[in-house]
């Protein structure tokens, strides 16, 4: 699962694209089975493509099964085998945790793992955001800033703290956790992996640490498709965004990559297979 460094930022199919994501929102829960898709001219306007990209990208995801078309009805989700199925308790807590650039498809990932553990799931954005919109307009600043020293400087590090804290709350109740966020100046930063590690070990549970790879086409075409307002920054800057990202970022120590990439494995298989990794080390731990 995991590949070697690579710098190169591959450029892929518009249709490999859109089908990826959709077949990742379906594997997440996003998208629900027996969900009507919207129109092809719907999808294309919402992913600013063309109608064939959209044609392609359905195709490919009918040949899959994960769609199917009905009379009538148009394209419906098809995903019977996508449910939360608790797997039996390891026999200490895991933490994995689950970095990643914008875009990328952590959180994606993450909810993939947890629908498939029943673990529970602690997202950074998810948990702090709103808190954080409200502080940075009581500070004078745009509730989407993530840009300026204040927000890095004196918010960002309460965001992670806060994280922290319910990721050790749910481990001190004997519970596993999947905890994802950005992670990009933590994973770059041993002295911060060292302690968390310790923490984790201190608290009777095993860390793993995953990191999210994607292209920046790939990336970029995410970011512009969720159309959150706290990336309007990066898009509106986004060649000099990647020029000031390293793709080749890795956690310093062992850890699991997991390739989000449209040409790559689909995420459900990869996810069960780090489920099957985590699983099995605490069987070996015993």
């Amino acid at each position: 699962m995991s590949r070697p460094r690579s710098g190169v930022q591959r450029s892929e199919p518009l249709h490999q694209q859109v089908a990826r994501n959709i077949r990742n929102d379906i594997e997440a829960g996003r998208i629900r089975d027996g969900q009507q898709l919207p129109s092809t001219r719907e999808l294309a306007a919402e992913w600013n493509v063309s109608p064939f990209t959209i044609n392609e990208a359905m195709d490919a995801l009918i040949k899959e099964g994960l769609v199917i078309s009905k009379p009538r009805a148009g394209r419906v989700v098809h995903a019977p085998h996508v449910t939360s199925a608790a797997l039996p308790k390891p026999t200490s807590p895991r933490v994995i945790f689950v970095g990643g650039y914008a875009g990328s498809g952590k959180t994606e990932l993450g909810r993939v793992i947890a629908r498939g553990t029943g673990w529970p799931m602690l997202d950074k954005d998810t948990i702090t955001r709103p808190v954080v919109e409200v502080a940075l307009e009581l500070l004078g600043l745009s509730p989407n800033d993530r840009e300026s020293a204040v927000y890095v400087d004196k918010v960002r590090p309460r965001e992670y703290e806060a994280l922290s804290g319910a990721m050790m709350e749910n481990v001190q109740c004997g519970n596993s956790a999947i905890v994802t966020a950005p992670f990009i100046r933590e994973f770059s930063d041993s002295a911060w992996v060292s302690r968390i590690q310790a923490t984790c070990q201190s608290l009777g549970a095993t860390p793993t640490f995953v990191w999210v790879f994607c292209d920046a086409d790939t990336m970029r075409g995410y970011v512009r498709h969720r159309g959150a307002a706290r990336d309007a920054h990066k898009l509106a800057n986004w060649d000099e965004y990647i020029a000031g990202i390293n793709l080749d970022l890795r956690p310093p120590v062992p850890h699991v990559v997991i390739d989000n990439s449209a040409s790559s494995r689909p995420l459900q298989d990869q996810a069960e297979k780090l489920i099957s990794k985590v699983l099995s080390e605490s069987q070996d731990n015993r």
